[in-house]
């Protein structure tokens, strides 16, 4: 019986996934499907998409994998209805957009950006993205030399490129369609659908019809409310800090010597300085940075909770326990002399040393707008061939109102 089904599986000229979002996706075998099931890619189901946005919405709890076979699925969508309209795009040139949707996130580490700003420096998870993928490459004999020119924006079909990265990209149009979706948070719900069927392209530049106009305002409007309802809500950006600050705690004992328990791919982060420089001289970087997953940081943080260091097990007791921040969004800056009365208060209440309490208390600056006029545009295109930018088209969302900087500080602290 299990030589039947292998049989028919081999007969099959495709894999097919059942996703919660879209239905069934259809991975064509061959190099696509290898890249499925590359030990890079599998990495990626044991990260979560949100993070720590789980303690505000619990839905929340898919992973960078399914976020990147959604991207996978609009893209397929995308050169299918480009291909209907006359866009001429050869098969190699499908097979490589789609390989490159499908890695676009590979080198994410656990809690999204957390990472990035405590146990590296100076390298971004795109860089580290683009060393994954040559990575695959070399297993894959040279493979992926096209998918890798259209990632990095050197093939001469630049639609190509923006189908993976702009301001109207597949990787968007899924994570806001998975995010709202797994969140319940029904605000971000988008019509990918109907912007993919509008999409079009024109002197070699990705354009919208004028009929997907309206589709077209409600993503940047939906986009807007999904950062500050999700992605930038107090209580995520709460927690953030909780794990932030533990991690930086933790690497500040490792520099003493301090004996903590740790992964071994945790801890060549916390008791090395890892730069963008150690990446490019030092294997052992990359090799483990690709060890690490979710598991290594919940497992350290479990661990430290009982550590004799006061303020490492207190933020570490935090997370596990959900005592998470108090965060105050404010539009003005906190003053110094409020800082300094909330560390005196901390530190009397917990008996820690006010230098100590740095950890304990924390303010960002979070800027966000709709829509950058100064990046590539999203056009619409018009039946008589004119275009317009999007500022010009809508008529209820004007340039003042799409490009405006909202910012907003988020002042975090212990609880008490």
């Amino acid at each position: 019986m299990i030589k039947e089904q292998d049989n028919i599986e081999k007969m099959t000229d495709a894999k097919i996934i059942n996703d919660p979002v879209f239905g069934f996706i259809k991975v064509p075998r061959g190099l696509l499907l290898d890249i499925v099931r590359h030990p890079l890619m599998q990495r990626l189901t044991r990260i979560k998409q949100l993070g720590l946005t789980q303690e505000v919405y619990p839905g929340a709890q898919h992973t960078r994998f399914q976020h990147s076979l959604g991207a996978f699925y609009l893209m397929s969508e995308a050169l299918v209805s480009l291909q209907q309209k006359g866009v001429f795009v050869f098969d190699s040139e499908a097979e490589a957009v789609q390989a490159a949707i499908l890695m676009h996130d590979i080198g994410h580490a656990p809690f999204s950006h957390v990472l990035e700003n405590t146990l590296i420096s100076g390298i971004t998870h795109e860089e580290i993205s683009l060393m994954m993928m040559d990575r695959i490459n070399q297993d894959m004999h040279g493979a992926l030399n096209l998918a890798i020119s259209i990632f990095k924006n050197e093939y001469p079909k630049s639609y190509l490129h923006q189908l993976i990265s702009s301001q109207l990209d597949m990787d968007r149009l899924d994570y806001l369609r998975r995010d709202s979706f797994f969140t319940g948070v029904t605000e971000g719900n988008i019509g990918s659908a109907r912007i993919i069927k509008m999409l079009n392209v024109v002197d070699d530049a990705l354009v919208v019809e004028s009929n997907g106009i309206y589709s077209i305002e409600n993503y940047l409007t939906s986009r807007r409310l999904m950062y500050w309802q999700v992605y930038l809500h107090k209580t995520t950006v709460g927690c953030e800090n909780v794990l932030i600050n533990a991690l930086h705690r933790a690497k500040h004992l490792a520099k003493k010597g301090v004996e903590l328990f740790a992964s071994p791919a945790l801890r060549y982060f916390l008791y090395n300085d890892i730069t963008a420089d150690t990446f490019h001289k030092d294997g052992k970087a990359l090799d483990n940075y690709i060890a690490l997953d979710d598991n290594d940081i919940w497992s350290a943080i479990k661990v430290w909770q009982q550590h004799d260091d006061k303020i490492l097990s207190l933020l570490s007791s935090n997370l596990i326990n959900r005592k998470i921040f108090k965060v105050e969004v404010r539009e003005k800056e906190p003053t110094e002399e409020e800082l300094k009365q909330l560390k005196q208060q901390i530190s009397e209440r917990y008996g820690v040393s006010i230098t100590d309490c740095d950890y304990l208390v924390g303010v960002n600056r979070v800027q966000k707008d709709m829509y950058n006029p100064f990046d590539d545009h999203i056009s619409i295109l018009y039946k008589d061939g004119t275009m317009k930018d999007i500022t010009e088209a809508s008529e209820i969302l004007n340039i003042e109102l799409l490009s405006k900087k909202i910012c907003k500080y988020y002042l975090s602290y212990q609880r008490f």
